[in-house]
């Protein structure tokens, strides 16, 4: 073999062995993950938990399904859904809305339950919760108990009744929150109403601070002595099933995350 062969045959080999030892660029075949989707629970909707324990979403932050006026068939002017809130217009309502007026109530009937929703109020203002409430009078607190929604500080609400009976988280005008536990004006307060039995429970922030027992020899005797016999001779046998309601006390006050489990 000439010289020339031999440098050609020795060429071959050497691009031979490159070609066999070049490293590959391929990747090994991934495995195929799965993203599972969870829903987390914010404002004004339900957790994945919360729906499949029961809870029902009475709010949605956008629309006024559910909602009308205590006495009425419609959802008044003096309320409004703003920024995920159903918000009372307070002494800022024009006289149109003034003459179309009323307290809020869910169009639904309830009996044993725990209810959540928070609440803010404005500076000096004054709102309130009702449960077990009955249409017909003209003003639901005549019918229903109320955990009462108030600015401590600056409502002259605050220093009335007895012992504190009339400060945020009370049975309002009967049994005081205790411990009071309300957070600064501005900032939202967290509530938990439930009735179980005819057991009433109050939890305000997270701690329970009022509890009572309806149609008990006590309940008789704490309401036979208050203002409300006067307002309604039959408000000591509160209904075993009523409707929910939201006060309009004329002062702006603000809620959300209204929601509610039955029993």
């Amino acid at each position: 073999m000439n010289l020339l062969n031999r440098w050609a045959s020795l060429l071959v080999v050497l691009v031979m062995v490159s070609c066999s030892s070049k490293p590959t660029t391929e990747k090994a075949p991934v495995a195929k993950q799965t993203v599972k989707a969870t829903l987390v629970s914010g404002d004004n909707l339900l957790s994945s938990d919360e729906r499949n324990n029961g809870w029902m979403l009475l709010f949605d932050g956008k629309s006024t399904k559910g909602w009308r006026g205590f006495n009425k068939d419609h959802f008044p002017k003096n309320w409004e859904v703003v920024d995920g809130t159903l918000h009372m217009k307070g002494k800022d309502m024009t006289e149109e809305e003034k003459a179309d007026r009323a307290d809020l109530i869910y169009d639904k009937e309830f009996e044993n339950f725990i209810f959540r929703l928070e609440w803010k109020i404005s500076e000096g203002g004054n709102s309130g919760i009702f449960y077990l409430g009955k249409e017909g009078m003209d003003k639901i607190y005549k019918t229903a108990p109320e955990m009462q929604v108030l600015d401590n500080d600056k409502h002259p609400d605050a220093k009335k009744g007895k012992d504190g009976n009339r400060k945020a988280g009370s049975l309002y005008d009967l049994i005081p929150a205790s411990p009071q536990n309300v957070k600064a004006v501005g900032e939202w307060n967290e509530v938990e109403i439930t009735i179980n039995n005819r057991v009433v429970t109050h939890k305000q922030n997270g701690v329970v601070v009022v509890q009572y027992t309806l149609d008990s020899p006590e309940w008789k005797e704490m309401v036979a002595v208050s203002k409300f016999p006067k307002l309604n001779p039959d408000w000591a046998n509160v209904p075993t099933k009523g409707v929910i309601g939201l006060q309009d006390h004329s002062d702006h006050v603000w809620f959300r995350n209204l929601r509610i489990k039955e029993l």
